[in-house]
């Protein structure tokens, strides 16, 4: 999936530029929340959902104290607005399938904005249930190239399902009750991690071999990926590397 693993690249870049405006503190502030109500709990030793979500703002370099007033926002300890989670189902241009998870305080609006974006590059929103039967939860763990012999090593004992091999990324894939578990060990074993997470796996892969397409599948993805209720995309495509070389130039 060479053209989908650069997308995932694309993604970690675009949530520095996010970090430096806001809008990727105001995804994670959205999602500690949820996980509090969710997870039934202010605390992450209790609260999977929570602690992950913990750490992947912290990562993004979050002020303890945004954490912290976000759980008691969520607790009801302070006043602040009222968020749902919404997942919808759509498809892209050349029949690609999209899930999306998004946290939001005005469905209709959500609706509205993401039927636009889906319009305006070739897509269209679908019934629910129509591509969600294609993406299967998995833990998705994300390292570095350099210490490959032992990440592979790692997968194999630790009970990891798959593993993934790109240019300077290998990512393993793990059953989400052994993420911790495969996590942990890498940890232990000083690899570098580059991203963690429990996430949604495509089952089947559409080849996008027209670059025209592949130019508005990615445009569509981009601007999913800009908007405030939008927290995850999950998409089944693969774009060869000659096309994705050509359509970064």
């Amino acid at each position: 999936m060479a053209g989908h693993s650069h997308w995932a690249q694309i993604k970690r870049k675009k949530a520095v530029q996010d970090a430096k405006r806001g809008q990727l503190f105001t995804k994670l502030i959205r999602e500690i929340m949820v996980a509090v109500k969710t997870g039934g709990s202010g605390d992450p030793e209790i609260n999977p959902r929570l602690r992950n979500a913990i750490q992947v703002a912290k990562a993004a370099h979050m002020p303890k104290e945004n954490i912290e007033r976000a759980i008691k926002k969520a607790l009801g300890l302070e006043e602040g607005i009222q968020y749902e989670e919404v997942i919808f189902e759509g498809y892209g241009p050349g029949g690609v399938a999209i899930l999306i998870n998004a946290i939001t305080d005005n469905r209709r609006r959500t609706v509205s904005e993401l039927r636009h974006i889906f319009s305006k590059f070739g897509g269209s929103l679908a019934e629910p249930g129509a591509v969600s039967w294609i993406f299967e939860q998995k833990g998705l763990i994300v390292v570095s190239k350099k210490d490959e012999d032992k990440v592979l090593e790692i997968a194999i004992e630790e009970g990891a399902e798959d593993t993934k091999e790109y240019e300077s990324e290998i990512e393993v894939i793990t059953d989400p009750a052994q993420f911790e578990k495969v996590k942990n060990a890498l940890e232990s074993a000083d690899i570098e991690i580059i991203s963690a997470k429990i996430t949604m796996v495509p089952k089947s892969i559409v080849p996008v071999k027209d670059e025209s397409i592949a130019s508005n599948l990615l445009k569509l993805m981009e601007a999913l990926d800009d908007l405030e209720d939008v927290q995850q995309i999950y998409a089944n495509f693969d774009i060869p590397e000659t096309i994705m070389e050509n359509l970064s130039r």
